[in-house]
């Protein structure tokens, strides 16, 4: 079963607000951070690291 790289951090993302139950603050500053990151010229050295 193929499952959407989408869907399955949907699912991750709503069962760890669930059960540890973080500020909301807090997803809003990781979800920023990171999509501020991701457009910026530090991209291809995360990227590499990751990989």
């Amino acid at each position: 079963m193929d499952v959407p790289l989408w869907f399955a951090l949907l699912v991750v993302g709503v069962l760890g607000v669930k059960l540890v139950r973080p500020p909301w603050w807090l997803i809003a500053v990781l979800l920023l951070g990171g999509y501020l990151l991701a457009d910026s010229v530090l991209a291809p050295v995360i990227d590499q690291s990751v990989k």
